[in-house]
């Protein structure tokens, strides 16, 4: 440990100024990292809201490196992630000339592997068409020249590129320590790494997935940290949520069925009639997708387990695939040694045997949508045999075991069904992850959760009780940006309920002065992807009518990245999303001059995880309108909000179409959770603060 007061890095002759240019302190900075550096000495949690431009990176990353041991750095996506070790990581380090090593670590879908890389080369006709033949060869000599492996860094074929699913491995189809390529393993090479590393940075889904393997008794997916920062915190509740459920959709079973068919007549011909196996598999997933055909019907193609409206026919189909699932199961596992691509696809048979047994208990008689008492058996034994890359079981005894000790719950759950255009998805999530995620932190280990977005009206227990951290220190500060001189918060009169079917209309016919007055970007978020479109529909009519020949950008219409480089080298550009265009967007400067938010982000009542809990949260007296869809409201508009000023030369107009803002008396609870804004209803007032702000010289 370093012998220097936390403050003395931060002064104006101190390290960090000296090391980067353009360095200033700011005393919010300062007493965050002290908050920070106290609660790692004590082995404490604290909850730590930080407001845009106090620099809450730099704030964690110095008591880290000063006092933190070995540190476990989460972030919310693999964006940040990347950004913070190639960025933000090393000036720090370098600036207080800090002795610690430092590792990235991703999910294993993020790595090339060398054995499915060879499997995809002897086998042309996987290929699709000229440009997966040409991304071939681009990852071939990536493959060969790369010492991490990591797929980010082969910017020529795109992140959703198909051909990235075939040359990665799975947790099912992993060889671990059967495979020939094992000495050249990047996801092997990148944990070897971590293990070493006094910081290692991963992000919050990979933390999740150890969360569930250590359920199973594997523990060397991470590395044991003293310390665990959490950056972008606001999100670990819905990851938690996502990572202790599970899924099986009609896709999986189809690729199963071909991977044991291949694998089946490949390695043991004589075993069993594979092909038949295979097929039967099929037609009962097929079976069932047709069974689930009146979902179409209903308010998002989905339903929950209880409201199904064929309950006794989706039985019997679910039996029956069951019954395929189980069958394909046993016969791999009969001859799972033979080879490892025998061993892999036993796995994914026992996985997917385990996920659909979830479906039939308990039964739909005594099944509510909460499935109370559906619960973990804490005292059941769990073996595991480790692979070598330590994430599934090696033998066919530990197979099924394994896959059981996965699907393990804590507390109630709830389950739907999702009919899609080619597929049918069976979920499962729990109502609560509070217990499951509190009870992973180790004692005497110190936990660091910091976001924006935090705390509702200055409260945190919404956030600390959905994680169940009850008993962490809590602190908010502030953001050093003056928002009454920087920003306008611009709510119309005369606009119509948001159920209305004149709403989206009048709501673009509202925002055309808006665009024309503002000299920069804008950015429209809208709270479905209905809207979305409708939006979008609306403001390319407008810009016709209008004569403006203005750049119009849809989320759908390229990927997140590509979209937003496009905004950024644009004049003039209008972009159009929902839910992931609402943050993690960093767009300063004249980039973005105008943020719109057409409705209030409440949750989709049609959503069956959010009904469950509303409902238990009714039937333990509470309400569930107070207590959980106004502060998840509260937190989604500060993080949407939160995208118009990232710096302190930043300015703008933030416009809120839905007048429920400030005419409900719950209205009050959300905009006070917003920055301070200089407010406004007026239209005029708002065109007055874009020509201030344009100056003579831009009239």
């Amino acid at each position: 440990m370093l012998d220097l007061d936390i403050s003395e890095f931060f002064d104006e002759d101190g390290p960090l100024a000296t090391a980067l240019p353009g360095y200033k302190p700011r005393p919010s900075q300062v007493e965050l990292s002290q908050a920070i550096g106290q609660a790692i000495q004590d082995r404490a949690t604290l909850v730590a809201e930080a407001g845009t431009g106090i620099g809450k990176t730099w704030a964690y990353l110095v008591p880290a490196f000063i006092q933190g041991g070995k540190v476990l750095i989460s972030t919310g996506t693999r964006t940040l992630q990347d950004q913070l070790f190639a960025r933000d990581l090393p000036r720090v380090r370098a600036a207080l000339a800090a002795p610690v090593t430092a590792a990235l670590l991703k999910g294993r879908g993020n790595y090339v592997c060398h054995y499915h890389l060879e499997r995809l080369q002897g086998d042309e006709r996987a290929l699709k068409s000229r440009t997966e033949i040409q991304q071939l060869r681009q990852i071939q000599v990536f493959a060969g020249i790369s010492k991490t492996g990591d797929r980010g860094d082969l910017a020529q074929v795109p992140e959703d590129a198909d051909i990235w699913q075939r040359v990665t491995s799975t947790r099912e189809n992993c060889l671990g320590q059967e495979c020939p390529r094992i000495r050249d393993c990047f996801v092997v090479k990148a944990r070897r790494q971590a293990q070493e590393a006094d910081v290692v940075v991963v992000n919050h889904a990979l933390f999740m997935a150890d969360l569930v393997l250590r359920e199973e008794g594997v523990t060397d997916l991470l590395p044991e940290a003293d310390t665990v920062i959490f950056d972008e915190a606001h999100q670990l509740p819905d990851t938690a949520t996502r990572f202790l459920g599970s899924s099986v959709s009609t896709h999986q079973l189809m690729d199963f069925g071909r991977a044991l068919e291949v694998a089946g007549l490949a390695y043991a011909r004589e075993a069993a009639k594979w092909s038949d196996v295979s097929r039967h598999l099929e037609t009962a997933a097929r079976e069932l997708r047709l069974v689930c055909a009146p979902l179409d019907k209903m308010p998002g193609r989905k339903a929950t387990f209880d409201a199904i409206p064929n309950p006794d026919e989706f039985d019997e189909a679910l039996l029956a695939l069951r019954e395929a699932v189980d069958g394909a199961a046993k016969a791999l596992g009969a001859v799972a040694e033979k080879h490892p691509d025998l061993m892999a696809a036993a796995r994914a048979g026992a996985e997917i045997s385990v996920r659909l047994k979830r479906w039939a208990t308990p039964g739909r008689a005594n099944a509510g949508a909460d499935d109370e008492g559906w619960g973990r058996d804490d005292h059941a034994p769990v073996r595991m045999e480790q692979s070598a890359l330590g994430d599934g079981p090696s033998t066919p005894a530990a197979i099924l075991e394994g896959a059981a000790a996965a699907e393990q719950w804590t507390g109630p759950a709830v389950r739907w069904v999702e009919h899609g255009q080619h597929h049918v998805r069976l979920h499962s999530a729990p109502l609560s992850v509070a217990q499951a995620f509190s009870k992973y932190r180790k004692p005497g280990q110190a936990w660091i959760m910091t976001s924006a977005t935090l705390s509702v009206n200055g409260e945190f227990t919404h956030f600390t009780s959905q994680l169940g951290l009850e008993r962490a220190r809590t602190g908010k500060w502030e953001s050093p940006f003056d928002y009454p001189e920087q920003a306008l918060l611009f709510v119309p009169r005369g606009m119509p309920e948001p159920q209305s079917p004149q709403f989206i209309e009048r709501f673009v016919q509202t925002l055309m002065p808006l665009l024309e007055a503002s000299p920069g970007g804008t950015l429209v978020l809208c709270t479905t992807l209905r809207a979305v479109d409708r939006v979008a529909t609306l403001l390319a009519d407008a810009f016709d009518d209008a004569g403006h020949d203005w750049p119009l950008l849809k989320q759908g219409e390229g990927t997140r990245r590509d979209l937003l480089d496009r905004f950024c080298k644009l004049k003039h550009p209008v972009l159009v999303g929902s839910a992931s265009f609402w943050e993690g967007i960093d767009l300063p400067g004249d980039v973005l001059t105008l943020v719109a938010i057409d409705k209030l982000p409440f949750a989709p009542p049609d959503d069956p995880v959010i009904e469950a809990r509303l409902r238990a949260c009714r039937a333990q007296g509470g309400n569930p309108f107070s207590e959980y869809q106004l502060p998840e409201a509260a937190i989604s508009l500060k993080q949407g909000a939160g995208r118009l000023i990232r710096t302190e030369s930043d300015w703008g107009v933030l416009m809120v179409g839905d007048a429920r803002l400030v005419e409900k008396p719950y209205g009050k609870r959300l905009w006070r959770g917003l920055p301070p804004f200089a407010r406004t209803r007026e239209l005029e007032e708002v065109l007055a603060f874009y020509r201030r702000k344009r100056g003579p010289d831009d009239q």
